[in-house]
């Protein structure tokens, strides 16, 4: 007898806000998707731990309920119980429609954007900020930082926070669907070294002397005057050039004849994107900077406490824009005019504010995936390196990065009222303190008084977060304990089965998927395969259980019981079909190797998916242990998955 989705439909309408809340519904082959007018209306924490739900995700503008195999029962039953219309991918009409923007709040779309961005890069962050500490302890040691041991560590480091935008133009394309080698090249025209430091020579002109937008000109463009910018370690001003360059390259497709496509879409691309971004984001960047120092140097003429308040609540935010650079050249002047400095010194304490709030978030957190990001950030932290921990954990749970905010303010507040100045510029978190030895030893109490600053945001922070509830990253709570699979008696006999692999490619860890619902294994364990082929065999004598409309997922029962998932992509039921050829229906019995989807990966790619394809064993809870090959690549005739009872 079918199962009835009534009530776990009404539900999940309530809980999203209700029907009102609801611009539009689809869904794929695990999960419902919905945009929503206001995200903040709905109760993610009771949809996540609520009977029949698997967990949430929150990403790209859409509120994915993830239901799992019986999502289509679900999604006809809100259909069936609401007003809401659908648009599953699945719909009979075919047509494609533009997604809907969620309406209002674009800080949440904002912080979504950045962190989908910066979650495949947070592993190597923090292992390359690990590298820059380590850096910093070999010089304190007495390592010269000219020595090829300090050089190779350091680069091994500040390599990737130095080229950072180039890895942030990948997932920026990825986002956008956009080519990835020219968001790549974008990037790297940013960062080339002539745009960067141009000249040592005297400045052509000066563009609005004696004004606060000042700025000397070393080359033009066309005629055009460039102010140039450094883009090394920066966020926004590459996300902006790689969303521009994804614009002109689809008018550049829809211009440029098929037969030339292949190198004048690239080449018009760059032509257009790169003078555009550099010389739109030059000045606003460098405008922008200047009104910010601007601002802070006539606040600390008033009142320096003001000031550093100011500076340390808000400077995480002003380095996520590049703003920082404005105080740059108020803090040299500070150094060369009286001997130290009352303007960067401000935000002494946001380091230690973040990772004070970083630590509580670890202690109280349930969810796994936020301790296994948090204490290497925690770590890079200590040393001021607090990218992992802002776009990893505190800035896509909000809260958090607020409270750190808040934490950093009183912090700078603490310094201004202390007199706390810095008398050489340089360091980091805890290697910032010699930059409080006054060189003349006449502030004996200014070091002392850095430490109090330090101590104060980390335990403000810690404190703070200690008593406001932690919020879900991932969405399903995770479990601490996990279940045995047997009772504690031997089993009398173990069973194993032997799943060949679908698909012909490249094996990777579920881990490695970019879509939290299969990395987190929510959906259950099993291992993913990047193809070279683009077929789908079936992996053992089995039945087709499910085919999901748009062709890109297929559910299979094989003969000893498994229930496997194999999706073909990342959002690829987007694509409505396209590029999907099934070759079973549901209830068809097959065998093993049996044809079951073709695919065009080189379409399905210049469309803008990945073809990462995750095995999924959805009933994993009735096995002892599930293996996956060691194998780096695998053929149809290799074993993928060794499933034991």
């Amino acid at each position: 007898m079918a199962k009835n989705y009534d009530d776990l439909a009404r539900d999940i309408i309530a809980h999203v806000g209700g029907e009102d809340n609801v611009l539009s519904l689809g869904h794929c082959i695990t999960r419902l998707r919905f945009y929503l007018k206001d995200e903040s209306k709905a109760d993610t924490d009771y949809l996540a731990e609520r009977e029949g739900i698997v967990t949430v995700v929150q990403a790209g503008g859409q509120y994915q309920v993830v239901i799992g195999n019986h999502v289509n029962e679900v999604y006809e039953a809100i259909l069936a119980n609401s007003r809401i219309k659908g648009t599953a991918g699945g719909a009979e009409d075919g047509e494609s429609e533009e997604e809907p923007q969620p309406k209002g709040n674009l800080l949440d779309r904002f912080i979504a954007l950045m962190s989908g961005l910066f979650q495949p890069i947070l592993a190597v962050l923090a292992g390359a900020g690990v590298l820059k500490g380590l850096a910093a302890l070999l010089v304190i040691s007495g390592v010269s930082n000219t020595s090829g041991l300090y050089m190779v560590v350091q680069a091994a480091g500040d390599g990737f926070f130095q080229f950072l935008p180039m890895a942030l133009a990948l997932t920026a394309a990825r986002k956008f669907k956009s080519s990835e080698f020219i968001a790549l090249a974008v990037a790297g025209a940013m960062l080339y070294p002539s745009l960067v430091n141009p000249t040592d020579a005297e400045p052509l002109m000066v563009l609005f002397k004696g004004t606060l937008f000042e700025s000397e000109i070393y080359m033009t463009f066309l005629g055009i005057p460039m102010i140039l910018q450094s883009y090394y370690s920066t966020v926004v001003p590459v996300i902006f050039a790689v969303w521009f360059a994804g614009k002109v390259e689809k008018l550049a497709k829809k211009i440029i004849p098929d037969v030339i496509k292949l190198a004048l879409v690239p080449a018009f691309t760059l032509l257009i994107a790169v003078p555009v971004s550099v010389m739109l984001i030059g000045p606003i960047s460098s405008w922008a900077a200047s009104i910010v120092g601007g601002a802070i140097g006539n606040i600390i003429d008033y009142n320096t406490t003001i000031a550093y308040t100011i500076v340390g609540g808000l400077w995480q935010i002003l380095v996520m824009f590049g703003l920082h650079w404005g105080l740059v050249p108020i803090m040299y002047n500070n150094y060369a005019t009286q001997g130290f400095d009352t303007v960067l010194v401000g935000s002494f304490g946001a380091s230690f504010a973040q990772i004070g709030v970083l630590l509580a978030v670890i202690l109280k957190t349930k969810e796994s995936k936020v301790k296994q990001i948090g204490w290497p950030a925690f770590v890079t932290g200590i040393f001021g390196i607090t990218e992992p921990s802002i776009y990893g954990v505190t800035l896509p749970m909000k809260t958090p990065f607020i409270i750190s905010c808040v934490a950093a303010a009183l912090s700078g507040t603490l310094g201004g009222f202390l007199k706390l100045v810095s008398y050489t510029s340089g360091g980091l978190g805890v290697f910032k303190y010699p930059t409080f030895l006054d060189p003349e030893g006449i502030n004996t109490m200014n070091v002392w008084n850095g430490v109090l600053v330090s101590v104060f945001a980390f335990v403000l922070g810690f404190v703070m977060m200690m008593f406001v509830k932690v919020p879900r990253l991932y969405g399903k709570k995770a479990v601490e304990n996990e279940k045995k699979a047997t009772s504690d008696s031997v089993p009398a006999a173990v069973q194993s089965d032997d799943l060949t692999s679908p698909l012909t490619g490249e094996v990777k860890a579920l881990a490695d998927v970019p879509d939290p619902v299969f990395s987190t294994g929510a959906m259950g364990p099993g291992a993913a395969v990047e193809p070279t082929v683009g077929k789908v065999l079936a992996p053992a004598d089995a039945t087709v259980s499910l085919v999901f409309p748009t062709k890109h997922a297929i559910g299979l029962v094989t003969d000893s019981g498994a229930e496997l998932l194999i999706h073909i992509g990342m959002d690829t039921v987007n694509l409505e079909g396209k590029y999907f050829t099934a070759h079973v229906d549901k209830d068809q019995k097959v065998k093993r190797g049996d044809s079951l989807i073709d695919f065009d990966i080189e379409a399905i790619k210049k469309a803008g998916y990945s073809v990462t394809t995750p095995i999924i064993v959805t009933n994993a809870a009735e096995y002892l242990e599930i293996q996956t090959t060691t194998s780096s690549s695998v053929t149809p005739e290799d074993l993928l998955l060794t499933l034991t009872k």
